[in-house]
């Protein structure tokens, strides 16, 4: 069964004459334990498509539903507490707090909603030793490398333990071997914990290391299969 379902999703801006429906009856089907790339030119949707399945924008028409309950029908709260514990978001530019270290900058994203200190500690220093980033923890965000940075963000992407998690052009800014290093991070830690991944990238390389390619251009669906 499949652990995210959307179903006839559609977003429009405008009225009328003007109006532009920026994703267009969208239905897909992704499952636990896998990564899909979705790509297509820049304008095509992909990132109001990924923003509307993290809950942060509402469809104009459509269902999408996470372990068949449908976000879109939530509320303010539940729609706080969906983005909290179910998503883990993944941006272009890594986004680090400069004058905290690369484990604190874990920390303070993760400690909202009340969990146990300790408990977010160790969550934290295990994320960083799966993601090869032990040595650098204690370093502040400034000092670290393009490729480390993005690692840290797919580590605080990880720390509430969310089931889906949405990337939005995470190599932009690295080289072709950094690039492959975090895509390569981010899968295995997909397929070992048996979550969902859904991101979006214009590099063909980084989009062919994923389970499954997507093209989207018009704010539909144009391929759908296996990478």
């Amino acid at each position: 069964m499949a652990i995210l379902s959307l179903r006839g999703v559609t977003k429009s801006f405008g009225e009328g004459a003007q109006r532009v429906d920026a994703v267009s009856g969208v239905s897909l089907d992704i499952e636990r334990g896998e990564m899909v790339s979705l790509v297509g030119p820049s304008g095509s949707g992909k990132s109001t498509l990924l923003a509307m399945v993290g809950g942060l924008l509402t469809p104009t028409a459509g269902q999408i539903l996470m372990d068949e309950v449908d976000i879109v029908q939530f509320g303010r709260g539940d729609r706080t507490r969906y983005r909290r514990d179910k998503v883990g978001f993944v941006f272009q530019g890594s986004n680090m707090v400069p004058f905290l270290t690369a484990r604190e900058n874990l920390l303070l994203v993760a400690q909202f909603g009340g969990a146990d200190k300790s408990a977010l500690r160790r969550r934290a220093d295990e994320l960083l030793n799966e993601l090869e980033l032990t040595s650098v923890a204690d370093q502040l965000s400034t000092r670290l490398s393009g490729g480390e940075r993005q690692r840290v963000a797919i580590a605080r992407a990880l720390m509430r333990d969310p089931m889906l998690i949405l990337v939005d052009e995470p190599t932009a800014s690295l080289n072709t071997e950094l690039g492959e290093r975090v895509v390569d991070s981010l899968a295995a830690e997909v397929h070992d914990r048996n979550k969902a991944c859904i991101m979006v990238t214009h590099d063909d390389r980084m989009a062919a290391r994923a389970d499954r390619l997507i093209e989207f251009r018009d704010g539909r669906l144009l391929n759908d299969g296996s990478t």
